[in-house]
């Protein structure tokens, strides 16, 4: 305590000095902002604050590496909603269902995203979708691409994208055969596939997996989602940017993102020279007519189309490909499961390649894909910011205040999922074997006016890659190896670890 005493009676004096400030001025200023901070507080009735704040960072150090852990481990404490300290900004956290139904779903004052300089850096200040602020510019954006992803090819048949996966699936079927029952990591191909689906949308074409703007462009994308999560201390203090090694995350994202946007312009540019105004092929020859017409969209740019096309690769591939890669990773830690998985297959399926028609017939293989996608959310914090000053549970939440959905919570809840962290598809299923869609506490896309725009492409890609794998291999983790983590890593996403095995399965 002296020490302390001593410290600022020789630190004071020398910040007057520098300042220009009287010694009775820097008291009054003290005074006078602590009384705003208690009145301020008062007045904002924000939820309460969870134990373990510190000054500047706040609960930055109790988070920890799991944040979505300890929001839930707080909820049991502090209920529902509770408030937490990121470096010196308040943001509200929403946990379970009925909390985050209630913001997320039925109150659009909810329906913004905060500003966060890594993500409004790669977005180039929100002219994506994904990052953007809530407004009428985002509204005319989001309904454009909503309704271009459903012209090329999105309707199921011939000529439609189901005809890209299964040829995508095919390859990756090859690929497995080609190990020879040896065990290796799977999680490079399923990468590439998942982004070559993305490619025959947005480009109308597919790649060769060796093509060196293929790799550029899916290695840079997924570079992008790890050096994000890495990187969030700077999206806190963006200050810390401009610290070297700090800011080495950053650095790679932007990196990246760059890379991105290289491999974007070529294409726009090549679209540009062969665009058929009267037959537009892909979502960039659509996005091109629309730079022209200026039709629904105001103001639209080249620029907005480089970071519309950028959240396709960044948001579409990297949730798809790991969602896929936990469950394959569930199925060699589960063969009972896996078994019923192969009889349905084997039953519905017979010797040939699954295809969309043959989703209605096989229940247990949807159950499957579904309680993957609750015991381990891609997204299991997803961040929104208010609109307007609103009011929820009776707590003012102002303008502006960024707020943190622990869709975590909502997936692990013991109110509506019993033993939460035992893998069980047959929570998807009723009492006559039939999938169940549709249940509460389950938002593995979000929800309101900012769900998953993808999920339709996600849900048809995910079932077929898939089934075609599991109708054709075992997946086993191999003999005298440990059993798989299953934590994951968090990051803007949460990734398996690389631990999916496969052996040949021998159809009898």
């Amino acid at each position: 305590m002296a020490g302390a005493v001593q410290w600022i009676a020789e630190t004071v004096p020398e910040i007057l000095q520098i300042s220009g400030l009287t010694l009775q001025t820097f008291l009054v200023l003290c005074v006078t902002y602590l009384l705003a901070c208690v009145v301020f507080k008062r007045s904002r009735n924000l939820p309460p604050y969870p134990a373990g704040r510190v000054p500047v960072l706040g609960h930055l150090i109790a988070l920890g590496r799991a944040p979505h852990l300890k929001l839930t481990a707080w909820r049991r404490q502090y209920g529902d909603i509770f408030t937490i300290r990121m470096g010196m900004e308040d943001v509200v956290v929403l946990n379970g269902y009925t909390a985050v139904k209630a913001a997320l779903v039925d109150k659009p004052e909810f329906a913004s995203k905060p500003e966060t300089y890594l993500f409004d850096a790669i977005a180039d200040s929100g002219k994506d979708i994904v990052a953007a602020r809530w407004g009428t510019e985002f509204r005319q954006r989001r309904r454009f691409a909503a309704a271009t992803l459903k012209n090329p090819g999105m309707k199921v048949g011939r000529g439609s994208i189901e005809e890209k996966i299964r040829e995508e699936a095919s390859y990756i079927r090859n690929r497995v055969a080609e190990n020879n029952g040896q065990p290796f990591d799977i999680t490079h191909d399923v990468n590439v596939v998942v982004a070559n689906v993305i490619c025959s949308m947005t480009f109308g074409k597919r790649y060769e997996y060796e093509d060196e703007t293929f790799r550029e462009l899916s290695e840079a994308s997924a570079s992008i989602i790890v050096e994000l999560g890495a990187g969030q201390i700077i999206s806190v203090f963006p200050l810390l940017r401009f610290v070297p090694v700090v800011n080495r995350s950053g650095i790679k994202a932007l990196e990246a993102a760059f890379r991105v946007r290289a491999v974007l312009r070529e294409e726009i540019s090549r679209h540009r020279e062969h665009l058929d105004r009267e037959n537009p092929r892909d979502f960039l020859d659509f996005c091109l007519l629309e730079l022209e017409q200026q039709g629904k969209v105001d103001g639209l740019t080249e620029e907005h189309i480089l970071c519309i096309t950028g959240d396709r690769f960044i948001a579409g591939t990297g949730t798809t490909a790991s969602t896929l890669l936990w469950s394959l990773l569930y199925m060699a830690l589960n063969p009972d499961v896996q078994n019923k998985v192969h009889e349905e297959l084997d039953v519905v399926v017979g010797e040939g390649l699954p295809t969309l028609s043959h989703r209605s017939q096989l229940p247990y293989v949807n159950a499957c894909l579904l309680e993957v996608m609750r015991i381990r959310s891609l997204n299991p914090v997803t961040r929104r910011a208010t609109t307007q000053d609103t009011k929820l549970r009776g707590y003012d939440i102002p303008k502006g205040t960024q707020v943190l959905m622990n869709l975590y919570s909502v997936h692990m809840d013991p109110a509506y999922w019993s033993d939460p962290d035992r893998f069980d598809p047959e929570r998807f299923l009723d009492a006559e074997g039939n999938v169940m869609n549709k249940h509460e506490s389950f938002l593995p896309f979000g929800g309101g006016r900012r769900v998953c725009l993808g999920e339709q492409l996600a849900r048809m890609e995910l079932f077929l890659f898939f089934s075609t794998l599991l109708q054709s291999f075992i997946f086993k983790v191999p003999e005298g190896a440990p059993p798989p983590n299953t934590d994951g890593v968090y990051g803007i996403l949460l990734p398996h670890t690389r631990s999916s095995f496969v052996r040949y399965r021998v159809n009898l």
